[in-house]
């Protein structure tokens, strides 16, 4: 696998040392264009509202990236929990995430970071230009800000939950990222030390408030409000950033905006933009992606979508490199019993012999498979957890009953799984397991509650459990930024 450098290095490799890569005209009319780009001069690059707005496109590329939020990302955080087990010994192939043996050296977790401060650089960048231009203004040159915050806010969440500390460890005290907040435009500028990493919390609630002002309710179709940052999308973002901070007041706060009623049926609307659970769970998952759930997908074509080993598709369906765990939430009767009328359940098929998760279907290339970041299921179990944090016993449970009755109506909970606090909150939680398999949270819910890592038992063997307080509970810095950056 090829070594990408840290953010450091790309810079003085000419990633964007005086130039800005540019996108190139969009196929696709509805869905932000994701075609390579194109180097150009950066004092062209802002130079008319077509080009801010390719740079804007550029923005989401960024992310999209497969080893960033592309497919790694989220392959990452499900390899480091339980709910899957690993097929290939290949460290290509995630073997030692899996096995919670990846080390300063390993590419992948120099990639993240690389790519991710990629992002949050290109973001800078374009704060930095279009914020002193004339070319666009008032509101689309508030809106364009305000994606370019929604996108370093994204990506600084990705880094602080993976190379820091949870913040309920110490309420944020230990150290947490180098916070760049300005462009970086050539080599030099390295050495900045870590801010802690309440600081980092601080900065991307920061960015996501001024966002939420500056987004439009929405755009003029379904496509682009699933593939572009809306008020929505800042809004249900900052749901999950103060759940992983343990601010569960705020948690319910934000959730009210997107979630007006205590009772269902739960619907969001504003202007001409709706947000609700599908009437099948398997819609959102069914190759058309930009119904009314998707609040922010990461889109693919032909020609952009990711390489085999950081697809989804590919690793949970294609060669099965990671299938489900018969000990993990695969377990639970809601996907394994014999029963179950769960809808859910259909998302899971055998290969080889082997259960698999089948949400991502495209298992040969290309995988076009768009990648849910923010759906309003996550909304409803975010604000149903923090209810129940909170007292408000009864709405987490309406919340919790809309999420599981979608897929299976008649379904009741029993009485000693949700009448008593802890109790219920145990069953969000489980619920959580289950509707949001294999999309990427199961790490970042055990670190935020402070759990252990369990330990699993998969195709390449066995690994024992994995202690907060160990040292491989959070990856380490990258190496290569250790040896350049000399405020770490």
């Amino acid at each position: 696998m090829k070594t990408i450098y840290p953010y450091q290095k790309n810079l003085a490799a000419g990633l964007v040392a005086g130039l800005i890569t540019l996108l190139a005209p969009s196929c696709t009319k509805d869905i932000l264009d994701t075609e390579p780009q194109t180097a150009i001069s950066e004092l062209s690059a802002f130079s008319t509202p077509e080009k801010i707005l390719a740079q804007v496109n550029n923005l989401y590329y960024r992310v999209q990236r497969a080893q960033f939020y592309g497919g790694r990302y989220i392959l990452f955080n499900e390899q480091r929990g339980e709910e899957f087990s690993q097929n290939s010994g290949n460290a290509a192939e995630g073997a030692l995430i899996w096995q919670h043996t990846a080390l300063s050296t390993d590419s992948f977790v120099g990639n993240l970071w690389s790519l991710a401060y990629q992002a949050i650089n290109n973001s800078n960048i374009f704060l930095d230009r279009v914020g002193s231009t004339t070319v666009v203004s008032g509101a689309l040159k508030d809106q364009y800000l305000a994606e370019a915050k929604f996108i370093r806010a994204l990506s600084y969440f990705a880094l602080v939950q993976v190379y820091a500390k949870p913040y309920i460890a110490d309420q944020g005290v230990s150290a947490g990222l180098p916070l760049r907040l300005t462009p970086q435009t050539s080599a030099g500028n390295d050495d900045l030390a870590r801010s802690s990493v309440a600081v980092i919390y601080n900065q991307i609630i920061k960015d996501l408030d001024e966002a939420e002002v500056g987004l439009p309710t929405g755009y003029s179709s379904n496509a682009l409000n699933t593939s572009r940052a809306h008020k929505a999308s800042a809004i249900a973002l900052k749901t999950r950033v103060y759940l992983a901070k343990g601010d569960f007041p705020k948690v319910v706060l934000e959730a009210k905006k997107l979630v007006p009623n205590t009772t269902a049926p739960f619907v969001y609307t504003a202007g001409t933009t709706t947000h609700r659970l599908e009437t099948n769970v398997a819609t959102v998952f069914g190759g058309s992606y930009i119904g009314n759930e998707a609040i922010f997908f990461i889109p693919f074509n032909a020609l952009d979508a990711p390489d085999s080993q950081s697809a989804l598709a590919h690793n949970y369906v294609g060669a099965v490199i990671l299938s489900l765990n018969s000990a993990g939430i695969y377990s639970n009767p809601a996907l394994s019993g014999t029963t179950s009328t769960d809808a859910r359940k259909g998302l899971i098929t055998v290969k080889n012999g082997q259960n698999v998760l089948n949400k991502f279907p495209k298992s040969a290339s290309p995988f076009t498979d768009y990648i849910p970041v923010l759906r309003y299921a996550e909304v409803l179990l975010n604000y149903a957890e923090a209810a129940a944090e909170t007292d408000d016993l009864a709405t987490a449970r309406a919340l919790l009953d809309a999420v599981r009755k979608r897929s299976d109506a008649n379904y009741t909970f029993p009485a000693a799984a949700v009448t008593l606090k802890a109790d219920l909150i145990n069953t969000i939680l489980t619920e959580r397991r289950i509707e949001l398999l294999g999309e990427g949270f199961r790490t970042a819910d055990l670190q935020r509650r402070l759990q252990p890592f369990p330990a699993k038992t998969g195709g390449i063997g066995s690994v024992a459990q994995v202690l907060p307080t160990a040292n491989n509970y959070i990856w380490p810095i990258p190496a290569d930024e250790q040896g350049t950056n000399g405020g770490i």
